[in-house]
């Protein structure tokens, strides 16, 4: 008869860390890897020395760190949240629920990267512990470290499809949305992508960008090791017009930028639309392993069409050039679809620690997620593609 036996798996702890600089550079991008701009060690550091994720932003670094058997197994990005602001997967229904009855939503726990609604890696683990992870075990544990941190709840945002796997637990909060994507089919043209469009789309965007040059603008490509200081500053205007113009503050200081010309030269990409020698609009891209990045934008006076030639028909040019397989322009998205880009779904997670919230927003969750798939399921149907026969 054979013997039984039974494995002893050391609890999961979690510890939350207050900055960047509390985790080695090469310790975490062990776990990170450097293809993705937006999860490497220096990016985190390029928003933090910058000061702009601290207590004044009402971005305090709350970056966690998986510990089992006394070793470090993963790493998340986090962030205890004073606000809602810069996350693009929006709560503010339910801080307003909370207020509403003399309660605290905030502070919160939001495991993303700031100021970016691109999918990616939130969960940093080691191959051997993500295999014996269980959804289960990792719910607890981000349910405890926000409760230690005097969190109301936890939110992530984001994550990719491998990320997804090891969230997805019945009876958790789980939101979806829509974005915009363009997908690279082998083209080596703008006229091949254009060649896949019907006939009425191709000739729209043909006359938009003809337009944008009649206009006697043009355009200039700065990779971040031919980026001049002068440059640089001339989008950081630009960049600060977006805002200012909403009556906002801008999210991001010009320090940000330059640490990552600095620290990120190879995956920083900046567009300048010039008229008579003027600098007059600008675009940054960042350059994934092979996703195509469109994140900021800027102008200081209106344009026919300046901002889809600069924002998306611009990088399109890029993706091709660059052989990338995607272009992730950001989030929004009816104006992206006429122009190829396609639908695709995100998805969160989401904990709230009051159990009557926590119902009420489960079942808004569930009512959101329908009207999502209708509106991405509309949104395929609208798609200018020609379609085979």
């Amino acid at each position: 008869m054979a013997e039984s036996s039974t494995t002893t798996v050391p609890a999961l702890r979690i510890e939350s860390v207050g900055s960047i600089d509390d985790i080695s550079e090469a310790d975490w991008d062990a776990l990170s890897g450097t293809d993705n701009p937006f999860l490497r060690h220096a990016f985190f550091a390029a928003l933090e020395r910058s000061g702009c994720t601290t207590r004044q932003t009402g971005w305090i670094p709350a970056h966690l760190k998986l510990i089992q058997g006394g070793e470090l197994v993963g790493l998340i990005p986090a962030f205890r949240k004073l606000h809602s602001m810069g996350e693009y997967v929006f709560d503010w229904a339910w801080a307003d629920a909370y207020e509403r009855y003399g309660m605290d939503y905030y502070p919160k726990l939001l495991m993303a990267v700031p100021f970016t609604p691109s999918q990616g890696a939130r969960l940093l683990l080691k191959p051997e512990f993500r295999e014996r992870l269980r959804p289960e075990d990792l719910h607890a544990a981000l349910d405890q470290v926000a409760e230690a941190l005097s969190c109301h709840s936890w939110h992530l945002l984001f994550p990719n499809a491998r990320d997804q796997s090891l969230l997805d637990l019945d009876g958790r909060l789980h939101r979806i949305g829509c974005q915009f994507h363009w997908f690279n089919r082998d083209y080596q043209s703008f006229d091949d992508f254009l060649a896949t469009l019907t006939s009425r789309k191709r000739k729209s965007i043909r006359k938009e960008r003809r337009q944008v040059s009649e206009q006697g603008i043009e355009f200039r490509h700065f990779p971040a090791h031919e980026l001049p200081d002068h440059v640089l500053d001339a989008f950081y205007v630009f960049y600060q017009a977006t805002y200012l113009k909403r009556g906002q503050r801008p999210y991001l200081k010009r320090g940000f930028f330059q640490a990552l010309k600095e620290n990120q030269p190879e995956q920083m990409h900046v567009v300048m639309a010039v008229k008579d020698g003027e600098m007059i609009a600008g675009a940054l891209f960042l350059l994934g392993q092979d996703t195509l990045y469109g994140r900021y934008w800027g102008c200081l006076e209106d344009y026919q069409h300046l901002h889809f030639e600069t924002c998306y028909y611009q990088g399109i040019e890029l993706a091709i050039d660059k052989g990338f397989r995607c272009f992730d322009a950001g989030a929004q998205g009816e104006h992206k679809l006429v122009r190829g880009f396609e639908p695709q779904l995100t998805h969160s997670w989401h904990w709230v620690a009051h159990p009557g919230f926590a119902e009420a927003i489960e079942q808004f969750t569930l009512d959101e997620a329908e009207d999502v798939i209708d509106y991405r399921d509309a949104a395929l149907e609208a798609l200018p593609y020609r379609q085979e026969e």
